[in-house]
């Protein structure tokens, strides 16, 4: 490979125990934060790690939250939340009543985190005092909770998945061209592996992106996970063969390796930015390969694999919408400093910054147009969102679906790992406890 194999990677924070959580971050701000104290205003801020590592994330984001100190006098203390403690982190803050000021979440818990009552409905008047509603592109609000209710959280970054591949690891192979379906895949992937490394890298530990890539397979097979009435339907024909082609990667492909199982942190990604895996398949990682030595020219992009090699809506879906929406938490000593916190994220001049430094595309209509939005990878992702993608279901239980879904994913990729076979009725039997495991069933 071109780069030295020695570049350092950046290092992550350890995750703190939901307990440290629960006392650390009590009842948002403290002492002096609200209104009329003595002492400096503060803000407790929960933000998702977005980037190859916390510590990249907080390198991103302390000099914007600097910035708003200098202009409000409002000190933000943040915390970087890995994604595979966040949704816990979050459930646990709305079960007690105490956590921070302003938080990120994925934007397919909207509805979810919304039916439990813990986060400020985004009414009219609260839309007001960050511009108005009309700021933020349309299918970005979709996913802000459930149709017909106030929005449990404004959108902050629009992602879609799509596939990275690296450009010396095809040359090397023989390799033309990306894949486009997911059969084209597989015997990409097959050369890939006969030269050394991995095809493809996965995150089997990651209950979230599990859910994103068994549930757009799912719709590939023309099943949904739940019925038109909202009930669980895990076991379906279709849901257990979307489930059973994405562990097949590993399980019967050998396209992924075994330690990829175990993956909830974004390793995959560091893989890639090594030079250890060849594609990956994620939503707007460019940041997090430059921060990892990797420039633009020695990676490409293509959409997302479908049946027909051509994306679209039905059986032809190749990503849901991805996105972080930013929420303020009911409980909150310091509701203007909230108002102001995200009247600040979410202006023209820092989504341009933000979703610059992410490599994501602003929810907000006047940064989007600026052209660095333009480039060929952000062009992918963009057309995705406008033809291909479709939200995860907002619905109260989607929460419940991530976890229980997630974590049946997560087992079978364990069992892939450690060489136990992975069958139709192995599949179906981690869904069927699943499935029992949601409310009303």
């Amino acid at each position: 490979m071109r780069r030295s194999r020695n570049r350092a990677a950046l290092t992550g924070a350890v995750a703190l125990s939901l307990t440290l959580a629960a006392t650390a971050c009590g009842g948002g701000t403290t002492g002096a934060s609200g209104s009329g104290g003595s002492g400096k205003k503060t803000l407790t801020y929960w933000a998702s790690n977005q980037g190859a590592s916390i510590e990249a994330d907080k390198k991103v984001l302390q000099p914007e939250l600097d910035r708003f100190e200098k202009e409000t006098g409002i000190e933000v203390k943040l915390e970087v939340v890995p994604w595979s403690d966040l949704l816990n982190r979050i459930l646990t803050a709305t079960t007690s009543g105490q956590g921070p000021d302003v938080l990120n979440i994925g934007n397919t818990w909207s509805a979810s985190l919304q039916a439990g009552g813990a986060l400020l409905p985004w009414d009219a008047k609260a839309f007001g005092k960050i511009g108005g509603r009309d700021r933020f592109v349309e299918s970005a609000l979709g996913s802000t909770g459930a149709p017909g209710k106030d929005p449990a959280a404004v959108p902050l970054y629009s992602m879609a998945y799509a596939l990275y591949y690296n450009k010396e690891m095809f040359r090397q192979a023989g390799i033309t061209k990306p894949p486009a379906t997911w059969d084209e895949l597989v015997a990409t992937g097959k050369r890939l592996t006969a030269k050394g490394g991995s095809a493809i890298g996965v995150e089997g530990g990651n209950l979230s992106n599990n859910i994103h890539q068994v549930y757009v397979l799912g719709k590939q097979h023309g099943a949904d996970f739940f019925t038109p009435d909202g009930k669980a339907d895990f076991t379906s024909d279709g849901a257990v063969a979307a489930v059973k082609q994405y562990v097949d990667l590993m399980a019967a492909h050998k396209l992924v390796a075994p330690g990829n199982a175990e993956y909830a942190q974004n390793q995959s990604l560091s893989d890639f930015a090594k030079d250890r895996t060849a594609m990956v398949l994620w939503r707007t990682p460019s940041a997090t390969f430059a921060s990892q030595g990797m420039t633009e020219d020695e990676w490409g992009v293509a959409p997302a694999p479908v049946p027909s090699g051509s994306p679209g809506q039905g059986t032809s879906v190749n990503s849901m919408v991805a996105g972080i929406n930013m929420a303020v938490f009911r409980n909150t000593k310091n509701l203007d400093g909230a108002f102001r916190f995200v009247k600040f994220m979410t202006s023209d001049e820092e989504q341009k910054t933000l979703n610059k430094a992410y490599g994501s595309m602003p929810p907000v209509k006047g940064a989007q147009a600026d052209p660095a939005f333009a480039t060929p990878s952000l062009a992918v992702i963009r057309d995705t969102l406008a033809t291909s993608a479709v939200p995860l279901p907002q619905i109260p239980e989607e929460s419940q679906f991530e976890t229980v879904v997630g974590t049946a994913v997560k087992e079978l990729f364990a069992d892939a790992a450690a060489g136990r076979p992975v069958t139709t009725a192995s599949v179906r039997a981690k869904l069927d406890k699943a499935q029992q495991q949601m409310p009303n069933q």
